[in-house]
């Protein structure tokens, strides 16, 4: 590890053991990830060629999803797993739109929350919590939760590329019922999720990959059907639960090149009703 690095290293980061949170970042081409990381991701892209378009593609829904929120209302957000700060984060988007939008990102990766503290340094509407999301309520009841966000109001919910890294033993579904009941009628919730639904033996060699790199992360594939029960009774806007490309695409950027990078990732906005 070089000088630089060590100079926005936290204490206690074991950087001979790969994240997630870092080889995203990497695949996005961020700086903030060490040489286990980019070895990850630079075998997963020898599999599935065209990954980080994939990666380009998740993160331009995000875009058009929190402009979508703004567009219905919603001036609040709670971003599960918000990782590393790249370009077009949310309270970026948002207080474009609306410089009275309030985000509350979280995310356990101490990288993550190091350097969104920085970002965020002189933004009162925006707060980092360094949490785990399967502890919701010490999301939901953190200061800067309870500072930002009015629960009687509308919340723009995301979890993107998130819940594939919850294993079925910690209860997805339990989870997201504990952090979608508490919010009013009117919020909406934003997910994307990888699959294995549109995609052969390469995808079982890359999630290889991870198992094997003995990261703390681990992916688990679930399908459409699976995916789209993670709404509860959220109604899902249209077009519904689809490939992330194919969410309400506004140009050529939001679309990879790689027909199966669109199908990699499901993508889907619900609200719940009044």
């Amino acid at each position: 590890m070089t000088q630089q690095q060590q100079d926005w290293v936290p204490p206690g980061v074991d950087t001979s053991v790969p994240s997630m949170a870092r080889t995203y970042d990497f695949m996005l081409g961020g700086g903030h990830n060490f040489a286990v990381d980019r070895a990850v991701g630079d075998q997963i892209e020898t599999l599935m060629p065209g990954l980080r378009q994939a990666a380009r593609v998740n993160r331009a829904f995000l875009g058009r999803v929190v402009r979508f929120m703004v567009a219905n209302g919603v001036r609040q957000f709670l971003d599960i797993g918000s990782g590393i700060p790249t370009v077009g984060n949310v309270h970026e988007i948002a207080q474009r739109e609306d410089p009275e939008c309030r985000v509350v990102y979280v995310d356990r990766d101490p990288i993550a929350v190091a350097h969104s503290e920085l970002m965020l340094g002189r933004n009162d509407r925006a707060a980092i919590v360094q949490a785990d999301m399967r502890d919701p309520e010490s999301i939901l009841n953190s200061d800067a939760a309870r500072q930002l966000l009015d629960f009687d109001k509308p919340i723009g919910l995301l979890m993107l590329l998130m819940l594939h890294w919850v294993a079925d033993e910690d209860d997805p579904h339990g989870l997201l019922e504990r952090y979608r009941a508490p919010l009013a009628p009117g919020s909406y919730f934003a997910l994307t999720h990888v699959t294995g639904d549109n995609q052969g033996k390469e995808l079982d060699e890359a999630t290889g990959v991870i198992q094997r790199s003995k990261s703390q992360d681990q992916v688990n594939l679930r399908s459409h059907a699976e995916i789209l029960s993670m709404f509860g009774e959220f109604e899902l806007v249209e077009p519904g639960l689809v490939g992330c490309a194919l969410w309400r695409p506004g140009g050529p950027g939001d679309v990879a090149d790689n027909p199966d990078m669109n199908m990699l990732v499901y993508a889907g906005v619900g609200r719940k009703p009044e």
